[in-house]
């Protein structure tokens, strides 16, 4: 892949947008939803106002934004761990010729990884598992297609954000979060399919 992006691609990125609030409607103050939804649209974690705010509107997500919170601050190293292993998994993948050379093609696919853990801490921060966008989701496996992104080593990468977050947390608490990351995962599994 050129480092020039096609106009179906520039057309696509805008519109692959992974999360929808829209479920959330009458289960959180409006507030809550606004803070979710601007986190999104500036493409970044919840700040500690953002969940501070989100308890005080919301006090049952008080545990989850907790671990929303951990999750986030230990955002870097869970990404830096989930590319170690999609590297060992798949050793010549930045290697010239492989899927994800040149260098700007590898770090694209490294910031896919950080959004990702980015908008599973949506769904555990507001304890809701419907954090995804069918529209969204269908732009983002259209996008996938046109710059022809190795979705094995995706799917590699988030199995992997899963393995490296959990194992941060005990077992029980661990199990709890289980559903979020699945639920993206499965959805990226459902892109081999098309």
């Amino acid at each position: 892949m050129s480092s020039q992006l096609s106009e179906r691609a520039k057309q696509l990125i805008p519109k692959a947008r992974l999360v929808s609030f829209a479920s959330w409607q009458g289960l959180y103050p409006d507030e809550v939803i606004r803070i979710f939804q601007q986190a999104d649209d500036e493409g970044r974690y919840l700040t500690d106002e953002d969940l501070e705010t989100i308890k005080t509107l919301a006090p049952a997500t008080s545990s989850s934004v907790e671990r929303a919170r951990f999750l986030r601050e230990q955002a870097a190293d869970i990404v830096a761990q989930a590319r170690e292993q999609v590297l060992a998994t798949y050793p010549n993948i930045t290697a010239p010729g492989g899927e994800l050379h040149p260098p700007e093609r590898a770090a694209a696919c490294w910031r896919d990884f950080w959004h990702f853990l980015r908008c599973i801490t949506y769904g555990i921060a507001g304890n809701n598992a419907q954090f995804t966008s069918q529209e969204g989701l269908e732009n983002m496996r259209l996008l996938y297609q046109e710059l022809r992104v190795p979705l094995a080593a995706m799917i590699c990468g988030l199995e992997n954000l899963k393995l490296y977050s959990l194992e941060r947390f005990d077992a029980s608490e661990g199990e709890l979060l289980i559903p979020y990351f699945d639920r993206l995962t499965n959805s990226l599994r459902r892109f081999q399919d098309n």
